[in-house]
């Protein structure tokens, strides 16, 4: 992470809302997507959680990875944290799960090319160690206690910082594990559009991605316990945005939220520091007690804004973040489903419709319920939402069929909504899927799903 110096000149707000506009694409060429995903490393022999330093420990992973496969290492204060290979990263979350941050594809092709190369070269890597890697929502065997931390600043502050805000958030920090598609907007108008239907449209996700319904060995009584997680983990920077869906709402009003909510951290130096919960607009007027006189840079915003954890999340795109990690399959549906509704006019006007009559009442129940009810979670007109998931997912076929993004086979990207259909069809989700498997075939241990769950079992399913 590059310093963000001192700035020669004081930001204003204005400053800050130009900075958000330059991240429109008025060229639909120019849009594109990014997944990313995250996953739970663990030792084969005997299901423990990986720890960074050791021989056969993250570290290990990391350069094993770089020596083989050419990834370029990122190092703080002399400890490998990250890999970069083009426009794609590998990153760590608090708690050792590693994430791949992949590059914008202007198809899901591609996206699903990415993933697959990514688990292939994981996969070589982890069996010279005896690791492997699990895809699930939230750590479903080991206590808090045992999950060893990575090495990284950032992490160290926000672990200081956020119990002050919710009891659940350092299980949010080490023990969940997502996937999130990354999208483009042509202007502000469109921006506004999109994450309003993003937005109301994120409880679907939850319960059609539903994939975690375990803790310390045992079910929780949530389908998506780590939507549960994220709901006790700081309120003034976690959950939906009821501003969203008001009138005038623009790149303004985000401004205005992210400048009101207070800083995790300070970076300066070389190094994280505390930020003293003290809000980002001090720090814009060269207010904050730690540095007085001295002013935020553009750096320091944009850092500050990857704090901010809403489940849509606003920077140069749009961030979908509501989705419970899942195998290689599943990662590819997530964007796939936001391409097709997103990037498509007549998809996402006829989406809209569906949900744009809710009152705020309703929504912020929708967002309370479907942690625990997932396609069972009730809403407006006597429904649930297993009723939307098959009034939408439609939508998002025929939207992804009409950008007709074919592969070499000729087919294409509606290929990768199969999962989603068979979830709503049936109106079981992964988490029941397991649930069963637990009261039944496995004898009530959770111990079978890092065999069945584990990722090199998905290598060949994505496509």
């Amino acid at each position: 992470m590059a310093d963000p110096g001192e700035a020669s000149v004081p930001l204003t707000r204005d400053d800050l809302i130009a900075w958000m506009e330059k991240g429109c694409k008025p060229d639909r060429g120019d849009w594109r997507v990014g997944t990313e995903h995250e996953k739970f490393g663990f030792y084969k022999h005997n299901l423990q959680p990986i720890p960074y330093a050791g021989p056969n420990g993250v570290e290990a992973l990391l350069g094993g990875m770089a020596r083989r496969f050419g990834w370029q290492i990122e190092q703080e204060a002399g400890h490998p944290i990250a890999l970069r290979q083009g426009r794609a990263a590998i990153t760590l979350e608090p708690g050792g799960q590693v994430e791949l941050s992949g590059a914008p594809m202007k198809e899901i092709h591609g996206a699903w090319r990415e993933i697959d190369d990514h688990l292939h070269q994981l996969g070589q890597v982890c069996r010279e160690l005896g690791i492997a890697f699990l895809g699930i929502g939230a750590q479903p065997k080991w206590p808090f206690e045992a999950i060893p931390w990575m090495p990284k600043g950032r992490y160290r502050e926000m672990r200081a910082y956020l119990p002050q805000k919710g009891h659940l958030s350092l299980d949010m920090m080490t023990r969940t594990a997502t996937v999130q598609a990354n999208l483009d907007f042509g202007s502000e108008i469109d921006m506004v559009a999109k994450f309003r239907l993003a937005l109301a449209l994120q409880p679907l996700v939850t319960a059609l991605f539903a994939n975690s319904p375990f803790i310390d060995g045992k079910p929780t009584g949530y389908l998506s316990h780590r939507a549960h997680i994220w709901r006790y983990t700081d309120p003034e920077r976690c959950g939906w945005l009821p501003f969203v869906f008001e009138e005038g709402f623009g790149f303004e009003r985000y401004v205005a939220y992210a400048l009101a909510t207070p800083m995790l951290f300070l970076y300066r130096h070389g190094h994280y520091h505390s930020a003293a919960g003290i809000p980002f607009q001090a720090f814009l007027e060269g207010k904050h007690p730690a540095l007085p006189g001295e002013y935020a840079t553009l750096a320091d915003w944009e850092t500050h804004l990857s704090t901010l954890f809403p489940d849509v999340r606003l920077k140069r795109y749009l961030e979908t973040r509501g989705a419970d990690a899942g195998n290689s399959a599943t990662l590819c549906a997530l964007p796939a489903f936001w391409k097709g509704i997103l990037y498509d006019d007549d998809a996402l006007s006829a989406c809209w419709e569906l949900v744009r009559g809710w009152s705020m009442a309703e929504r912020a129940a929708i967002h309370t319920e479907v942690a625990r009810l997932a396609l069972k979670t009730p809403i407006p007109g006597n429904r649930t939402l297993q009723d939307l998931a098959l009034e939408v997912l439609p939508h998002a076929r025929a939207g992804l069929a009409a950008q007709r993004c074919l592969n070499g086979n000729g087919c294409d990207e509606t290929m990768f909504l199969k999962p989603l259909f068979a979830t709503a069809a049936s109106g079981v989700t992964p988490a029941e899927r397991l649930l069963e498997a637990y009261h039944h075939r496995w004898n009530e241990s959770v111990d079978p799903i890092f065999v069945e769950q584990e990722f090199e079992a998905f290598l060949a399913e994505c496509g």
